[in-house]
């Protein structure tokens, strides 16, 4: 007994003095292994007799037993000391102000965020959206839309060409967003409510123009719109997009060739040094074209101008944002300062919606 007694003092001094998991597994198994220390006393009572067997098997499992408590506890003892060691190591001064996540530090940029408000606005008068490619045909972006041959707009000076194909033909940087015009009328049967906001090409670059730039344009095609319904869509949208109750609109005759009449758009404006100021004022501020669509267009459509009908109009996007939100020079939109955008970029959650005001 005095050995098993000695055996078992060892033990619980090595397990007390283990310093980690990893020595006290080695000490686990020394003693208790298969082929360890106290497993090897238990191979002995085969050849006792049954009393002493009884008297010493009893007193080594008793031992095993102890051992094994001892040896759970120093564990729980490491790894308590393992976790506050790493939590000493791995520490957090809260007192630092928290790094600002992509909510409050992203910004929506000024051209997206007047497309949403356009869209909006249209989508509650019952319009779709439609889109298109930006790489065009001769055919859609200006014979299809009543362009004559030798029209201005086909020259290398106002639209970027591609080089030309073996039978002849180039494809081009569309120079507006009217080939989706074309291409609703002939995809879809009226009656057509779209809008169709897009990017844009011209040679063309000042504080106003930009070689891409963005466009909208809206077209309606039935058996009975009229102007009057024209001039209260514009005149409707005007009021909610710069978020004015009144506007003033001038329409004065001009010419385009897929329209029929055509019509240059003013909205009445007061001028203040470099502001202008929507809705109020006596000054005037062209700010869109428009028109009847052009027979020669509904029919190049495959539809007949005799039953159907209807308007169209287009304006710059980035120049009616530069307009609502101050905006100096086009070129800054394009130029990628996180300085510009922080400024006038919108924060992610600030959708636009008609119940308390585009910007509210």
């Amino acid at each position: 007994m005095s050995d098993l007694a000695s055996l078992e003092t060892e033990i619980l001094a090595a397990v007390d003095g283990a310093a980690d998991e990893a020595a006290l597994e080695g000490v686990r198994v020394a003693a208790l292994g298969k082929k360890g220390s106290i497993s090897e006393l238990l191979k002995t009572l085969g050849a006792m007799s049954p009393d002493e067997r009884r008297t010493r098997g009893a007193a080594i499992n008793e031992a095993k037993d102890r051992v094994a408590a001892a040896i759970a506890d120093r564990r729980g003892v490491l790894r308590r000391a393992a976790i506050e060691a790493r939590l000493s190591r791995e520490t957090v001064d809260v007192t630092l102000p928290v790094r600002p996540g992509p909510l409050s530090e992203g910004r929506i940029h000024p051209i997206s965020q007047v497309i949403d408000e356009i869209t909006a606005i249209f989508a509650d008068m019952g319009f779709s959206v439609a889109e298109g490619p930006d790489i065009e045909t001769d055919h859609y972006n200006f014979t299809a839309l009543n362009f004559p041959a030798d029209h201005p707009a086909r020259e290398m000076h106002d639209t970027f060409f591609f080089n030309p194909k073996e039978d002849g033909s180039r494809l081009l940087l569309r120079t507006h967003t009217s080939p989706v015009q074309i291409r609703t009328m002939i995809s879809q049967p009226p009656p057509i409510r779209v809008v169709i906001p897009g990017r844009t090409y011209r040679c063309d670059s000042d504080a106003t123009h930009t070689p891409m730039f963005h466009q909208v344009e809206g077209l309606v095609i039935d058996r009975s719109s009229h102007f009057g319904h024209l001039k209260w869509i514009l005149e409707e949208f005007l009021k909610a997009f710069f978020e004015v109750d009144h506007v003033k609109t001038r329409f004065r005759p001009s010419f385009f060739p897929f329209t029929e009449p055509s019509m240059e758009v003013d909205v009445g404006c007061r001028r203040s040094g470099s502001e202008i100021r929507i809705g109020e004022g006596d000054d005037w501020l062209e700010i869109l074209g428009c028109g009847m669509v052009h027979p020669n267009v509904i029919r190049n459509c495959g539809l007949d101008p005799d039953e159907v009908q209807g308007f169209a109009w287009g304006m710059g996007i980035d120049r009616i944002a530069m307009l609502k939100y101050g905006m100096p020079d086009l070129r800054a939109f394009f130029d990628a300062d996180v300085r510009w955008l922080k400024h006038y970029g919108f924060r992610p959650l600030d959708l636009p919606n008609l119940l308390g005001g585009l910007t509210s």
